[in-house]
């Protein structure tokens, strides 16, 4: 008893100091933009604050918009009727999700900019001057909104497409009974029914959106993500990236509490399905439009980014086999190695913390490790930065002046303050992975090897990892990938000389060298199609429901 009462603290002690890691970067921004100058908040209300929030707010409503058009209009096509091509498309609509956005704001802006293959065909065939004709621009607000469209839009898909395929089969066709049309049935009957999936996905896509800061930058578009890093590089001004930092950091948890707040307490339930949906053919006119429809997001999401990017990386000049080039990658597959593994290591144990003793304390805990997901890279760098900046420079000036002994920066700057940051960012993954495979897990078994004399410990190492393997490895290559894309914390946070595959896209695309951008961004993207490979394989084995 003495050995499992110890184990059980020892399980409480490491989920609470987890948790207390993960609110650290709230702490330490609520901290810094208070401590800030008097005068700071009143000059950004003065000059950019106003703008930057017009433009996250715009940017998260196209981009909530279009993910949720595409994302649910493409699901209800796969699932519910059969048209030329669906069983591939309803895999391929899963992979643009393996691109980072700023990806496709490289190969799009080669394409689509005034010197691009796009417009200077056009001036060649119709023979007209630069001031002769109109053509949208690509960096702008819509652009960056497309780009990250484009990306996004599998999140909602794959929620709305497994809602869809659990729904009872017997409400619908009750509907069509009733004298509604297909389209009514579908708006009246079944989008309804998968609301809280289809609001879990956008919501999503708009916490990935404000988090963006590569795309957004380049393009020129002017929101709380680029602002931060202005006002922490451009301007030395901490004071202000700690005020902006919080706004964003508000403005984030705002908008989950409002999509769970507008639930209520309503609940859905999809019915026992008692029969397999039978798909609806589309034939002819119909069918080549349900394709033409799935067809579109894939190929500007995926088809068209991956030939100009290969294009583009041709004639770049850039070696992927020197030496500096893998130091890139070794940099980048270090990073996310230990990222995903520590990630993982803290969800199960915050997970099997919860599970082993449910209560406030473990419930309070699994709740601040999600927080992390719904705050962006900038913010977590911010927040992390700040108070231990001051912690290195109190204890140097401390140590020479009572040793004499210079101590330098020992965690600013470090791989392991980096480290610590992305676990914070994308924890909330890993628990959601946990989750859902703890969940096949019956408490019997829990309780038989407790009897069996296992302590807290020992049921977790000998019963739950075992069986949870799966979901564990599923949770680890998706914060894996997730690190290969994060650019905001890397830029902030990174050791000196130390640069990682997004870094040196980003770098050589802040220099307008887009051509060489382009083999770095191959590269993540292609790391990328892993997990995402995963996601197809149970699409794909799941396709029939």
């Amino acid at each position: 008893m003495r050995k499992g009462f110890h184990a059980e603290h020892g399980l409480a002690a490491v989920a609470v100091f987890v948790a207390l890691v993960c609110a650290l970067p709230h702490l330490g921004v609520i901290a810094a933009a208070l401590s800030g100058h008097g005068d700071t908040l009143p000059h950004l209300i003065d000059t950019v604050l106003p703008r930057y929030t017009i433009t996250t707010i715009a940017l998260v409503a196209l981009v909530g918009a279009g993910t949720f058009v595409i994302g649910t209009g493409a699901a209800w096509l796969v699932v519910m009727t059969e048209f030329p091509g669906r069983r591939w498309l309803e895999i391929a609509l899963v992979i643009p999700l393996a691109f980072p956005a700023y990806v496709l704001a490289y190969a799009y802006t080669d394409l689509l900019d005034h010197p691009g293959l796009v417009q200077a065909t056009l001036r060649e065939v119709t023979g007209w001057g630069p001031r002769d004709y109109w053509f949208p621009e690509i960096r702008s607000l819509g652009g960056a909104a497309a780009m990250l469209t484009l990306v996004l839009y599998p999140y909602v898909y794959l929620l709305a497409r497994a809602a869809f395929v659990g729904q009872s089969a017997t409400t619908f066709y009750a509907a069509r009974a009733l004298g509604r049309s297909p389209t009514r049935a579908f708006l009246s009957v079944s989008l309804p029914m998968a609301r809280p999936a289809i609001a879990a996905g956008v919501l999503l896509a708009a916490m990935e959106t404000i988090a963006d800061f590569g795309t957004v930058s380049y393009f020129g578009v002017q929101t709380f993500a680029t602002g931060i890093y202005q006002s922490w590089f451009s301007m030395a001004d901490r004071a202000a990236a700690a005020q902006l930092s919080l706004g964003l950091l508000t403005f984030a948890l705002v908008l989950a509490g409002m999509e769970r707040s507008s639930r209520g307490r309503a609940r859905y339930d999809a019915g026992r399905r008692q029969e397999v949906m039978a798909r609806m053919p589309l034939s002819g006119a119909q069918g080549w439009a349900a394709s033409l429809a799935c067809i579109v997001p894939v190929t500007f999401g995926l088809v068209v980014p991956v030939l100009t990017l290969s294009f583009m990386a041709v004639g770049s000049g850039q070696d992927l086999l020197s030496d500096r080039y893998i130091g890139f990658v070794r940099n980048s597959l270090v990073l996310a190695a230990t990222a995903a593994a520590l990630t993982v290591l803290a969800a199960n144990l915050l997970g099997s913390y919860h599970r082993v003793r449910q209560g406030r304390l473990s419930a309070s805990a699994i709740y601040i490790a999600r927080l992390g997901y719904a705050v962006p890279g900038g913010v977590i760098a911010v927040g992390l930065l700040v108070p231990f900046a001051g912690f290195d420079n109190a204890l140097d000036a401390w140590m020479r002046q009572t040793f004499d002994v210079s101590t330098g920066l020992l965690f600013t700057g470090s791989i392991w303050l980096l480290v610590a940051a992305y676990m914070i960012r994308f924890l909330a993954a890993a628990i959601g992975a946990y989750e859902g495979g703890i969940a096949a897990v019956s408490d019997n078994i829990d309780a038989a090897a407790r009897v069996l004399g296992q302590n807290a410990f020992g049921v977790v190492r000998r019963v739950h990892v075992p069986i949870l393997t799966p979901s564990l490895l599923t949770a680890a290559l998706i914060v894996f990938v997730d690190v290969m894309k994060e650019l905001p914390a890397t830029l902030i946070m990174r050791p000196f000389n130390f640069d990682t595959l997004a870094v040196q896209a980003y770098r050589l695309a802040a220099d307008e060298r887009l051509d060489g951008a382009a083999v770095p961004s191959l590269v993540i993207a292609l790391i990328g199609l892993v997990p995402v490979a995963l996601l197809c394989r149970q699409v794909a084995l799941n396709r029939d429901g």
